[in-house]
């Protein structure tokens, strides 16, 4: 009951200050504008991130006494530390190496302080338990990038917050049947403080999230993932909803934030261009080209990662040796699809689109009609003065 109240509280709050925070960031002028490789066509106000953040610790403040909340005491002043670089970044832009630098004192907050990390492989590719200081080096690699691949996909309208809302639905979920009770109050504080501001995010999006808020999405997204697999791995073979293939299953819940930003950095690599080039060859970019709408694009992608996640569960008897490599041929089978299904739409749409320069021949009526005007224009009776 408790988890239900602080849903609904966080999304109570999120609904209530997000209007504020729009009038408050169009007034500062704080936004984005169209143009260059902007999909809006008006000016929209960023740092949307500002309203769910907000909505998910007032709501600990007001339900987290309930629960064992100082288990993730460091966890959540990892979260606030991310929301600061966000919010840094979306008003005055910081340099890449100081945008890590942040996020990087965050996560170590996190694995090193926390404890919370990937400590053992469980026999994925014949390892087992990690040394320490591979452990630390390892997870803090892990979410990473999970929070920047988070970060990228926040370029369409309502897309991240529907990914976000089905892995925190997911986790939240397991989290309370397994009595990890800190851990499912975030899930689910976050969730409603998601769930409240996509109302303003869904297209037409009123709002963005910028930085402020897919970082710091991204970022406790990641590391719930990470305390998901280690508590499932944790738990005995015959506990109820235990995932034999742990780390599939932490994947899966990212799987197309992960996806999307591998396709991405191989296509510019290959192409020569550095990894951090912004274009537009993410997967929502392609699937807009096809004639899809923003809401329809949202929808799919969702869906499709919750079918992946269902998949994972459902055959959770199996090992990561088996699951893993069924999950990634599916995801890169369908990543193929999608690029043959764009180019062929965008060569066909072409052919019926009249060229800018095409130059048309005149029909008999445009023709006389040309020649009506220049006998008008008798230069005899013009005033050239």
């Amino acid at each position: 009951m408790y988890f239900l109240l602080a849903t609904i509280t966080a999304f109570s709050v999120g609904f209530l200050i997000t209007p504020i925070v729009i009038s408050v960031l169009r007034r500062a002028n704080i936004g984005d504008a169209p143009g260059g490789r902007k999909i809006h066509k008006k000016f929209t106000p960023s740092m949307g991130g500002i309203s769910f953040v907000v909505a998910t610790f007032v709501t600990l403040a007001i339900w987290g006494w309930q629960f064992p909340l100082p288990d993730i005491r460091f966890l959540l002043g990892a979260i606030a530390l991310m929301f600061i670089v966000g919010l840094r970044d979306d008003m005055v832009e910081l340099k890449a190496k100081h945008k890590l630098a942040g996020q990087f004192v965050a996560v170590l907050i996190v694995v090193v302080a926390g404890d919370i990390r990937i400590k053992d492989f469980h026999g994925f590719i014949g390892v087992h338990e990690l040394p320490l200081l591979i452990s630390y080096g390892f997870t803090s690699f892990v979410l990473l990038a999970l929070t920047n691949a988070f970060n990228l996909i926040d370029g369409l309208d309502g897309l991240a917050g529907t990914v976000a809302a089905i892995s925190l639905s997911i986790l939240g979920g397991w989290f309370y049947i397994q009595g990890l009770e800190s851990y499912a109050v975030l899930s689910f504080s976050l969730l409603g403080g998601v769930l409240a501001f996509m109302i303003f995010n869904w297209h037409p999006a009123k709002i963005f999230m910028g930085d402020t808020g897919s970082l710091t999405l991204g970022f406790g997204l990641g590391s719930l993932i990470v305390a998901f697999m280690e508590n499932n791995a944790a738990l005995p073979a015959d506990a109820f909803l235990k995932i034999q293939p742990s780390f599939t299953a932490g994947i899966v819940l990212m799987i197309y934030p992960l996806y999307d930003m591998a396709r991405v950095f191989a296509k510019r690599v290959s192409q020569g261009k550095h990894p951090m080039t912004a274009d537009k060859s993410h997967i929502h970019h392609f699937m807009i080209r096809m004639g899809m709408k923003h809401n329809e694009v949202a929808l799919t992608l969702g869906l499709l990662q919750l079918s992946l996640v269902l998949l994972v569960f459902i055959l959770g008897d199996f090992s990561d040796n088996v699951i893993l490599p069924v999950l990634a041929a599916i995801v890169l089978a369908l990543g193929f699809r999608l690029d043959r299904v764009t180019v062929k739409y965008v060569k066909r749409h072409s052919l019926t689109t009249p060229r800018i320069l095409e130059i048309k021949p005149l029909t008999s009526t445009q023709r006389s009609k040309v020649k009506l005007d220049k006998e008008m224009l008798n230069p005899e009776e013009m005033n050239l003065n």
